[in-house]
């Protein structure tokens, strides 16, 4: 199974991430912190080659921007999620997303893609109300030059395992995960 993503850098991956444990999260250990691109796909090994090819495109024709994280949301009552809000480069995201979700990774989606940073998902309602009230005032920018294709590893954990730089950069990591 594999996601694309855009992955939050240090610091403020780290500060997300230990945020999200203290609200007793427990997939704060095993999801990176990131902005969804696209949400996990079961894919075919002999599939791996031709989306390679495909992220590679897709990234090639971007260009870096800057992401401005602020403030808190949910999805509640539909979804039990908080998130963080993606306030600055929303157009972006969406329009990597939807090039991504062409070609070998046309699929349909079961909601309207609205980018963001969870906080917290499926924990009672005080903890979601504490994510929801602590992060109000969080706040942060930095520049995204690249967006990364995770697999889930046999340790249930999200690993990076590729990054696909835009205007064509490409870096790999130490292949397939566990």
């Amino acid at each position: 199974m594999i996601s694309v993503s855009i992955a939050i850098p240090a610091p403020f991956a780290g500060e997300l991430q230990r945020l999200r444990a203290s609200f007793g999260d427990p997939s704060a250990e095993s999801i990176p912190t990131h902005v969804t691109l696209l949400s996990p796909t079961e894919i075919a090994d002999d599939q791996v080659p031709e989306i390679h090819e495909h992220l590679e495109r897709v990234a090639a024709s971007e260009r870096p921007f800057t992401m401005h994280l602020r403030s808190t949301g949910t999805f509640r009552p539909v979804s039990p999620v908080v998130f963080v809000q993606v306030a600055g480069g929303i157009s972006e995201c969406e329009r990597i997303e939807q090039a991504i979700r062409t070609g070998p990774l046309k699929r349909d989606v079961e909601f309207y893609y609205h980018p963001h940073v969870t906080v917290a998902h499926h924990l009672d309602d005080a903890a979601m109300d504490r994510a929801f009230n602590e992060l109000a005032s969080y706040e942060c920018s930095f520049e995204v030059g690249a967006f990364d294709m995770y697999e889930h590893g046999a340790d249930l954990v999200w690993h990076s395992v590729r990054t696909f730089d835009f205007n064509g950069g490409v870096s790999t990591h130490s292949g397939r995960m566990p």
